[in-house]
């Protein structure tokens, strides 16, 4: 039996691809004549003669050979009608650019009209489905495993869909309940279950209360269902919490009256879950905590903030799982200067802001040295001439309106006699700060050097274009700053998590300067309200405080932060990570 040849595929051009090339083609052919004319039009005032689109082909297949040869491409046109290869070939080019730029323009656009169109019209099936009402057919039973058998979600509705679901609700065989004309033959041996006083129990389809265990049964549900949707629990639990299964049922239309509190058999009081401790941001609070569980707790800290929130952190999920919920009370503003996060919106904030003031520029200088600081006793004169440079740096800067590129040339000892002239000619300049920088830069040369060495690290960050680009003054950005704790906002401060930053700090003094800055003026405007205090708080919520901006005030702060309308959550990696950052001070652990 001869055996069947096998189909040959066909082949082909597209036709698609055809219609491409030959629209290409056209194109090009249009613009060689457009571009030949407009360049003439250009030089000349006027069109050229002959200049016909019938010759564009053979004048473009010789421009392709010869480029510079554009009179020998329209021979019919006098060449002192026509303008240079030059004029020629920039008119092709720029009119090719415009058509690209406008086509895909027109195919985004297109794009986009058409998701939009696909996304409302899945709202309007959406719509015009609805959610179903309460049905009067019965749900199928399930039937359960002989080995186990588990509880299926309960959703509680004002249409008693809750009853509806804990009557169908499998149940193990030792709980069924036996036929009403039938006298059960054995006693249960189950205790009673828990029942919160005043809570009504479920009631069965035929109007007779059902039995304490299958209310029993649906409260464990609906509590092992919040178990599951919420496995690290960052609230205690009602003690009546699973008695809304209950109460749903009598809350539909076909529901029957509740049971008397009498019928019930006498319970024992429910057990109230244990709270977790140290979980809540209105308690000043320092906590050491692997990373995914730092995450999971300033997220719920973040959630349960009722004002305005301040958030530190070095995982840019944190930002990135809270910001559209935080957006629905206020502004959102990120500090983001080593763009870790993937959003084109992040605030600018220049060091120097508010430095004009003596007391303010000591303050920052003293935020900004923090992570680069040495702690041993020995080295606290080169860090005291370190701190008087960085301060009369910020200082003079304030006060001439200079950047951060100053500030950052002053730090490296170039051009330093600047900035004490400003100190000591501007008329609002802090008295004797120009005698102090004086004093720095000639006394004792080898300290003079060290420090200089010590403040050239803590700025070296500024040498990345993307720092030194998020340090650069915007008007806009400064009043938001300004305004987002009235305006219930949240300032997102998110960079990299540095465990040595003596030797390489990266942006971790900027970080540590802005979240200071933050902090003060929070206690100043506490300090001027009638209470003494915020309202709503500010939370402070710091992620990897340790490795990401270790802010001075720490200690102080979650000691006297809550009494000021100031909670703090502070969290670290280990207690020994939080004790060699602040080696000085008791820490409440």
């Amino acid at each position: 039996m001869p055996t069947p040849r096998p189909k040959q595929q066909q082949g082909g051009v597209p036709d698609g691809l055809l219609l491409g090339i030959l629209a290409l083609l056209l194109v090009i052919t249009i613009l060689t004549w457009t571009a030949t004319g407009l360049s003439a039009l250009l030089s000349h005032a006027t069109w050229p003669t002959g200049l016909t689109f019938m010759r564009t082909p053979l004048a473009l297949r010789h421009l392709i050979s010869h480029p510079n040869d554009l009179p020998g491409a329209w021979p019919d046109t006098p060449p002192d009608d026509l303008s240079g290869y030059g004029l020629f070939w920039g008119l092709f080019i720029g009119q090719l650019m415009i058509l690209l730029t406008l086509t895909f323009f027109g195919l985004g656009t297109w794009a986009r009209w058409r998701v939009v169109r696909a996304r409302k019209r899945e709202e309007r099936t959406a719509a015009r489905g609805g959610a179903p009402g309460p049905s009067t057919t019965p749900l199928p039973k399930q039937e359960p495993d002989k080995g186990s058998w588990a509880f299926p979600p309960l959703a509680e509705s004002g249409d008693g869909h809750t009853a509806d679901a804990a009557r169908t609700a499998p149940q193990p065989p030792d709980k069924q309940q036996p036929p009403a004309h039938a006298a059960p033959t054995a006693p249960q041996h189950h205790p009673p279950a828990p029942h919160t006083p005043g809570t009504p129990a479920a009631a069965t389809p035929g109007g007779i209360p059902a039995d304490p265990h299958s209310a029993a049964s649906a409260a464990s549900a609906a509590s092992a269902a919040g178990s599951l949707a919420d496995p690290h629990p960052l609230h205690p639990a009602h003690p009546a919490a699973g008695s809304r299964a209950a109460r749903g049922g009598t809350g539909g239309r076909s529901g029957t009256p509740p049971a008397r509190a009498s019928d019930n058999a006498p319970t024992p009081a429910p057990h109230e879950a244990a709270p977790t401790p140290g979980l809540s941001p209105h308690t000043p609070t320092l906590q050491a905590a692997p990373r995914d569980s730092r995450l999971l707790t300033a997220t719920q800290a973040l959630q349960d903030a009722p004002g305005p929130a301040l958030v530190l952190t070095s995982n840019p999920a944190l930002w990135h799982t809270t910001k559209d919920a935080r957006a629905r009370l206020g502004p959102t503003l990120l500090y983001d200067p080593t763009h870790l996060c993937d959003t084109p919106s992040r605030l600018h904030w220049p060091p120097m802001t508010g430095c004009e003031n003596k007391e303010t520029a000591i303050a920052r200088a003293t935020a900004l040295l923090a992570p680069t600081r040495p702690t041993a006793k020995i080295d606290q004169a080169i860090a005291d001439t370190a701190h008087t440079l960085l301060r009369s740096y910020l200082h003079a800067a304030a006060l001439e309106g200079r950047t951060i590129r100053h500030v950052h040339r002053w730090s490296q000892g170039t051009h330093v006699q600047d900035a004490v002239k400003t100190l000591r000619t501007h008329p609002k300049a802090a008295p004797g700060a120009a005698g102090e920088l004086e004093a720095a830069l000639t006394a004792h040369p080898e300290r003079r050097d060290i420090a200089q060495e010590l403040t050239t690290r803590t700025l070296a960050a500024l040498s990345t274009v993307n720092i030194r680009e998020a340090c650069t003054p915007n008007r806009t950005d400064a009043v938001t700053l300004d305004s987002f704790i009235h305006e219930t906002g949240t300032l997102y401060v998110v960079g990299a998590s540095i465990e040595d930053p003596r030797t390489n700090p990266g942006a971790m003094p900027l970080l540590t300067a802005l979240v200071a800055s933050v902090v003060e003026r929070g206690r100043r405007m506490a300090e001027r309200s009638s209470s003494g205090r915020l309202d709503p708080p500010l939370t402070l919520i710091l992620d990897d405080v340790a490795a990401t901006a270790p802010i001075p005030t720490l200690p102080d702060l979650l000691r006297t932060g809550e009494s000021q309308g100031l909670p703090t959550l502070a969290l670290v990696r280990s207690e020994e990570q939080a004790k060699s950052r602040w080696p000085n001070s008791p820490l409440p652990f």
